[in-house]
């Protein structure tokens, strides 16, 4: 099969489709692939890759993967997102976030997923 699709590219489609949650769900925070940091373009080009190499990991090993990042990182709990800050209202355990937070998890695996015979 044709490789049609590179791991930036997916990261940016999972980014677009995680962002059409959000505004979907009153959340307009999210800005284009683009226009994103790229400490969050980084990080979702970590998440296509986590999930390639852990494909058969519930969408719970997503999120913790992401955690651990952040926490390398420097990040903390913060009730309010500030890259600034280094704080996240997700950085908490899997089972804490709340089930439309759970559904991001879901959706960027199930994009990668589909996606990945075409990586």
């Amino acid at each position: 099969m044709n490789k049609i699709f590179t791991i930036d590219q997916v990261a940016k489609i999972c980014h677009e489709a995680n962002k059409a949650l959000c505004e979907g769900l009153g959340d307009n925070s999210q800005v284009p692939y683009a226009d994103a940091p790229d400490w969050q373009r980084e990080s979702a080009n970590r998440g296509v890759v986590f999930n390639l190499g852990n494909p058969a990991a519930p969408a719970s090993s997503s999120h913790d993967s992401w955690l651990e990042e952040k926490r390398k990182d420097g990040w903390k709990y913060g009730e309010v997102k500030d890259a600034d800050k280094k704080e996240h209202p997700c950085f908490v355990s899997y089972d804490e976030l709340p089930d439309e937070q759970k559904s991001k998890d879901h959706l960027f695996k199930a994009i990668v997923e589909a996606l990945a015979p075409f990586m």
